[in-house]
């Protein structure tokens, strides 16, 4: 056999990438838990590089990691509270913006009139800067949990509206001709095939949802809050507690995490279909 016959008999071998080949040699279970670790980690040791070694930040701007670290366990009961009442506003406010958001987004995509009747003042309630709306929602609903609501509301519902009528919009052409060639009636065609159909689109605007819904939960309690994260934001501020600070920050970025990631494990439990008909990386 020659030297050519030989390399065309060798089975073909497939170029895999930096990630591909970590992923195989952790496993999958232990690669989606130890590559966000490792990503963390490399975050960690460039805010300790910028912070500690080469002081290119004043700690009154970006305290090292270790002093947060310490301001995080001396305020651990005060922060766990506040963060109690924060995840909790959070997870209220997105559930009422999902369920407005997707009435919406129906009655958007059942009516293309309805849809250029109110598109634009959707538009143009969502183009309006919600930090400077804090203050008139102080006034008009007072203090506490009623206008933290309404913040997290206005910055939620947009994407929510937008991902779900587009999903109910772009049925996929061979499933609608089927319900049609069924004789489905329309509820029938909207249960079966519209609505399923629109669930992966759906979940889109909802992934990007849940991280707006804890900065506008921080804007809310900076605004009128007797609780919660950015309550006490403020209040360490206040007082020169730097260090306090960016530890409650800490604690906003991973209950954020949490929430996103719990409604990512939602989406694979409701739509198992979509794994295993999409194209993985």
């Amino acid at each position: 056999m020659t030297d050519l016959q030989e390399r065309a008999a060798e089975p073909a071998t497939t170029k895999l990438t930096p990630g591909q080949v970590v992923s195989r040699q952790l496993g999958p279970g232990s690669a989606a838990i130890g590559l966000p670790l490792l990503g963390v980690l490399v975050a960690l040791a460039a805010w300790w590089l910028v912070t500690s070694v080469f002081e290119l930040v004043h700690p009154a701007s970006l305290p090292p990691p270790q002093d947060v670290y310490r301001a995080l366990v001396e305020n651990w009961s005060v922060l766990l509270e506040a963060a109690g009442a924060t995840t909790l506003s959070t997870v209220v406010g997105f559930l009422l913006s999902t369920v407005a958001g997707v009435l919406i987004g129906l009655a958007l995509a059942a009516s293309r009139r309805v849809e250029r009747m109110f598109s634009p003042l959707l538009v143009a309630v969502n183009a309006v800067p919600k930090i400077a709306l804090g203050p008139l929602l102080v006034v008009s609903l007072g203090w506490g949990q009623r206008p933290i609501l309404t913040m997290v509301f206005l910055l939620c519902f947009f994407p929510i509206v937008l991902s779900t009528a587009t999903g109910l919009t772009t049925t996929p052409a061979d499933l609608a001709e089927l319900a049609r060639s069924l004789n489905a009636s329309w509820w029938q065609a909207f249960r079966k095939v519209r609505f399923p159909a629109a669930l992966p689109q759906i979940f889109v605007g909802l992934k990007v949802a849940m991280p707006l819904a804890a900065i506008g939960a921080v804007i809310g309690e900076f605004q009128a809050g007797e609780a919660g994260l950015g309550y006490q934001i403020l209040q360490f501020n206040g007082v020169g507690a730097y260090s306090t600070s960016w530890a409650a920050i800490v604690l906003i970025a991973a209950m954020s995490i949490l929430l996103y990631f719990a409604l990512v494990l939602l989406e694979r439990l409701a739509l198992p279909w979509v794994r295993a008909t999409t194209s993985s990386r």
